[in-house]
């Protein structure tokens, strides 16, 4: 991973915290459990850095829900 990428996913975990008023490290922990950072966020980096942050959140949090890590 590097660091463009690597700087992204942890904007995506600070902003998905921020919505969600949780911790940075539960957004962590959940998406690192569901595989989403690896499975999704780092392969989808180049269309998915493209988003706007509110579509971004959006759709991570959409596709956490999708995996059961988030009700």
């Amino acid at each position: 991973m590097n660091r463009d990428v690597l700087g992204f996913v942890t904007f995506c975990i600070g902003a998905i915290a921020l919505k969600l008023k949780i911790s940075r490290h539960e957004v962590y922990s959940r998406l690192k459990a569901a595989d989403i950072i690896d499975g999704y966020i780092v392969p989808g980096y180049d269309v998915l850095h493209t988003f706007s942050r509110s579509y971004l959140v959006d759709d991570i949090i959409d596709f956490m829900k999708g995996k059961g890590v988030l009700a």
